[in-house]
């Protein structure tokens, strides 16, 4: 057996340190994940998104682990073992948005009642739909969109995404938020646009127009009828 000298021996070090360092970062990073649960995508929750190199992999799927755990009467289980049970459950999440949304939307026609109602679960409050009330305290349409609101809502929306009760993508909740606010902006002007009061003083100033028009070309004078004795 051949022996290594001292001068090779010493030279050696620098490599076994870097390699004895890098075993200890690694079990250190795997214990620490172990530890907080470490979510792989959890970087894919923050804006901006990473830069990622597009990956060309492809694999068995399907890969990693059930990531969703459902608690139905004390008992936990875990989710989901197939691509049809992830869409059965991301259409029930769907539904319930559309519940949430027409809080903000929607409404129901009593007839001919002036009141509107939204279904607050499981029973029916005499209010309107939040943002058709919000046009009641609008005097006209130039009114009815506030940037500074805009902004801020938008702004809370991704700030409270990262509440680990939430646990958002920043980046859905901007993209979903805006799209909100600006499909919002022209469903309030129309509202503003068609109250009847509205709609009655616009009838009203074309009435004025056309009898105006119609004076002004002496439709109505009666300088004949006077003439004849009529």
């Amino acid at each position: 057996m051949k022996a290594i000298s001292s001068p090779s021996l010493v030279a050696s070090f620098p490599i076994l340190f870097l390699c004895l360092s890098s075993i200890l970062s690694v079990t250190a990073s795997v214990q620490r994940h172990a530890k907080f649960d470490f979510d792989f995508a959890r970087e894919c929750y923050k804006e901006p998104l990473p830069a990622v190199t597009p990956s060309a992999d492809n694999r068995t799927v399907p890969w990693s682990t059930p990531g969703i755990v459902v608690n139905t009467n004390g008992t936990n289980t875990t989710c989901c073992s197939s691509l049809d049970e992830v869409r059965a459950g991301i259409d029930d999440v769907d539904t319930k948005l559309l519940a949430l949304l027409s809080q903000r939307y929607a409404f129901l026609n009593l007839g001919y009642s002036t009141k509107w109602v939204v279904k607050l679960g499981p029973s029916h409050h005499d209010r309107a739909a939040y943002v058709r009330e919000a046009t009641r305290f609008k005097a006209t349409r130039d009114v009815v969109d506030v940037p500074a609101r805009d902004q801020q809502v938008i702004d809370d929306a991704v700030a409270s995404a990262s509440d680990p009760q939430i646990n958002l993508p920043e980046t859905i909740a901007r993209a979903v938020f805006t799209a909100i606010i600006n499909s919002s902006v022209p469903f309030e002007r129309c509202v503003v646009s068609l109250h009847p009061i509205l709609t009655m003083l616009v009838a009203a100033c074309r009435a004025h127009c056309v009898l105006s028009s119609l004076l002004q070309f002496d439709l109505f004078d009666d300088s004949d009828s006077s003439a004849s004795g009529h």
